[in-house]
């Protein structure tokens, strides 16, 4: 019983922790985000903060997957449980959606992943980070993709080169909504996102039934909803 009231104040600011980094990240790009300014939002001190990461880059790690977790419960489930009939065309389109940056903390996510970027461009010993969470993303849209081939929806493509087009196309929109340029709206990225795909599976242009309203969009690209 004891183990259980120690275990759980700890948990709980692990996740503090976590939580700061993400809104520092976002907020002042990874460079500005020290660990005695996660400390401090977090309500720990800097000796909690090491003790739960041993280093800094283990707490970049460690905050991304939390981002991407926290998203990814509902984006990534398998197939049979979003509760859409077995549909891969519908399961597709929800993995689309939601790594859109529809909601303020999915714009929230889309800026950890930009200052990734931007960071692990400058600094190598990011790039291993980068790489696992673009590993991750590729599996749940190449899951959705194969679980559409083996049910005859979609052309015998595969799963894996697809879902690197379908990563390439949607980053590169995406960004173009996050930053609101006028000529890519969320509407239009959709659709060309939608056009791109439905070519490379060879399915009808209008076949991947996106979402119509805001209301639906409950989780970002990888943080909490």
């Amino acid at each position: 019983m004891s183990g259980e009231a120690n275990g759980a104040p700890e948990r709980s600011a692990r996740e503090r922790i976590l939580q700061a980094a993400c809104e520092l990240i976002a907020e002042r790009g990874i460079g500005g985000a020290r660990i005695a300014q996660i400390a401090k939002a977090a309500g720990v001190s800097t000796a909690l903060v090491h003790y739960h990461f041993q280093t800094r880059e283990i707490l970049l790690a460690a905050t991304l997957d939390y981002a991407f977790d926290l998203a990814s419960a509902v984006r990534l489930l398998p197939a049979g449980e979003h509760g859409e009939g077995g549909s891969a065309a519908k399961r597709l389109a929800d993995v689309v959606e939601r790594s859109l940056p529809t909601t303020d903390p999915g714009r929230r996510e889309w800026q950890l992943w930009a200052e990734l970027w931007l960071g692990a461009a400058r600094d190598p010993s990011l790039r291993p980070i980068a790489a696992q969470m673009y590993a991750r993303y590729r599996t749940g849209i190449a899951a959705a993709i194969a679980d559409g081939v083996a049910a005859g929806e979609f052309a015998p493509v595969d799963p894996v080169k697809t879902a690197d087009l379908a990563m390439a196309v949607i980053d590169g929109l995406g960004l173009r909504v996050l930053l609101g340029d006028p000529s890519m709206p969320l509407d239009q990225a959709r659709e060309r996102i939608g056009e791109i795909l439905a070519r490379e599976l060879r399915i009808p242009a209008g076949q991947l039934p996106f979402a119509d309203g805001p209301a639906v969009h409950a989780e970002g690209r990888g943080s909490a909803g």
